[in-house]
């Protein structure tokens, strides 16, 4: 299973970004979608997370009414839009898999991950 996050980049303060994530294959075997980042020097932390149909989403509070994720089972996709950024919200954003269909905001509970993507913002 091969991910593939694109999209990050250097922006500035109170700007968007919107990442993706390619996952060729995944919809039906991997339901449930994440997304985590890791700023420079700090563990990797939850960020977001979607079902199967999409109709399920979680956030983490730092994220909360700022950013959206969504999915594309067609192209096989996932999305993060990322709003009014903050120079705090610089890191590299990993996109990952689960096999399970239950939710989780737990690193060690996704099954396969891409390679990050880095979004740097500026203030």
């Amino acid at each position: 299973v091969q991910l593939q996050a694109f999209g990050g980049g250097l922006v500035q303060a109170g700007g968007s970004l919107r990442l993706s994530c390619a996952a060729p294959g995944l919809p039906y075997s991997y339901p449930v979608m994440g997304w985590f980042r890791q700023a420079p020097g700090k563990e990797r932390e939850f960020v977001s997370t979607i079902n199967w149909s999409g109709d399920s989403t979680y956030y983490a509070d730092s994220v909360k009414g700022r950013f959206t994720i969504s999915r594309d089972n067609a192209k096989a996709t996932v999305y993060l839009q990322m709003n009014s950024l903050k120079p705090e919200d610089t890191a590299v954003y990993y996109c990952a898999a689960r096999k399970s269909s239950l939710r989780s905001t737990k690193l060690n509970e996704y099954d396969y991950w891409g390679q990050g993507t880095l979004v740097t913002v500026s203030s």
